[in-house]
């Protein structure tokens, strides 16, 4: 197996049980991550999603993913292709989330970017429609 197919291999894993768990697979994503992992999101902080700021350790991604689980509910995480090319790999799929706040569902398209090394991620970057997340995030007018 190559290196490429196997970093394929681990990313569909952890997809695979991040959908099944609906989020409740933080702690198999950590154990993925460099220490010093490279981590950014496409909304970079933008109120109201603050917990998207840039990381740059594996337990600021943690306070990441448990800020993203205790403000949304997954409805799903879907990842149609993978592309990988030598420390490369770009995941394209789509998600839906519940904001539990405001009962809103919000689905886009999602491209996951990232870069591996020794079979950790040490770089890694999201982008989605900010605009249809922040949108959930708004209450109804009226």
């Amino acid at each position: 197996m190559t290196s490429e197919e196997s970093n394929v291999a681990i990313l569909k894993a952890a997809y695979s049980r991040w959908h099944e768990t609906k989020g409740g697979s933080i702690e198999h994503w950590l154990g993925l991550l460099d220490d010093n992992v490279n981590f950014g999101s496409l909304a970079e902080g933008m109120r109201p999603l603050d917990f998207t700021r840039h990381r740059n350790a594996k337990s600021e991604v943690e306070d990441y993913l448990r800020s993203l689980i205790g403000q949304f509910d997954m409805i799903h995480y879907t990842i149609d292709e993978y592309v990988a090319q030598n420390d490369r790999i770009v995941a394209i799929g789509s998600t839906a989330w519940r904001n539990k706040a405001t009962g809103k569902v919000v689905e886009t398209p999602k491209i996951d970017l990232f870069k591996m090394k020794n079979g950790k991620i040490v770089e890694f970057f999201e982008m989605y429609d900010t605009a249809r997340v922040l949108a959930a995030c708004e209450p109804e007018c009226g």
